[in-house]
């Protein structure tokens, strides 16, 4: 495999739909906000490898042209991270492309903060965020409740040697996991988070974004040192939420600590030169 085929490729959009090369497959997903008629012709898209088609229970059929590899899992590089891919039955990669802006970003704040930096990514999954931090030269503690994620994520360090060593995992709970840091004192000078829009703890607790967000965002707010540099990374991919509104819900925890915002859209650049929206985020700076 040559080293082209092994990046990441957002190639079109259209219809509802996305074409990717992720690595040495062409692959046709779901892409509900794109609206808009393809680029490319009939005849490149039907060159995919596999497509990708949910149903209603919310789990969905992967279609394959070409045997799979191996034991249905490759790697690609995106964003300055080396990834493996697995295709899920949610219609997943095991990657969010979009995130690769936040990667670059996460580099330069944790290179900004110094070698002795201690970061916390929630909600981690397949550990991007975790990979681009440990990259920038910080202590990473990675988040979450899922113990076959964190073995995924696991396998995305192995794939990147330069974290070796940089990187603490934890399977827990990402609120009861941030109220014991904070009765243990810690602190943490970065904060990541992308919480899913609805969820059930292990106990049946129910956690739905719109109702839990700013409790979690006071509970980060705790554990992040604030008497020194230090940054919150929160990206959104739930209806109902705003750039304007999301940067609210921060400013209404952080606006007293001095710091600066920047919000906006998250997307993925295709080969046209045109970009895929998908999600949102803000980010909280104290220089």
């Amino acid at each position: 495999m040559n080293k082209q085929e092994k990046h990441y490729i957002l190639l079109d959009s259209g219809n509802c739909r996305k074409l990717e090369q992720a690595g040495p497959y062409r692959i046709i997903r779901p892409a509900l906000n794109a609206f808009w008629p393809p680029t490319l012709s009939d005849q490149e898209w039907q060159k995919a490898d596999a497509s990708f088609e949910r149903e209603s229970t919310g789990g969905g059929i992967w279609s394959w042209k070409v045997r799979q590899p191996g034991e249905g899992e490759w790697s690609v590089r995106w964003g300055g991270v080396n990834l493996m891919v697995k295709p899920t039955q949610f219609g997943h990669l095991g990657f969010f492309a979009e995130q690769a802006g936040n990667w670059q970003w996460l580099r330069e704040q944790t290179k900004r903060l110094g070698k002795d930096a201690r970061t916390l990514n929630l909600f981690a999954y397949s550990g991007g965020a975790t990979i681009a931090m440990a990259q920038g030269g910080a202590d990473v503690t990675h988040l979450d409740a899922s113990k076959g994620i964190i073995e995924w994520a696991k396998r995305n360090q192995i794939l990147n040697p330069e974290t070796k060593d940089h990187i603490r995992w934890i399977c827990d709970d990402a609120m009861k996991f941030v109220a014991r840091e904070e009765r243990r004192g810690k602190k943490y000078q970065g904060i990541v988070l992308d919480p899913p829009s609805f969820g059930r703890g292990a106990q049946g607790q129910v956690w739905k974004i719109e109702t839990g967000i700013q409790s979690l965002l006071e509970s980060c707010r705790a554990i992040l040192d604030l008497s020194r540099p230090c940054f919150l990374l929160l990206s959104c991919h739930s209806q109902g939420f705003s750039p304007m509104s999301l940067e609210r819900i921060c400013r209404e925890v952080f606006a007293k600590d001095g710091g600066r915002f920047e919000t906006g859209e998250m997307s993925i650049p295709e080969q046209n030169g045109k970009a895929l929206p998908a999600g949102l985020n803000v980010r909280f700076v104290k220089d």
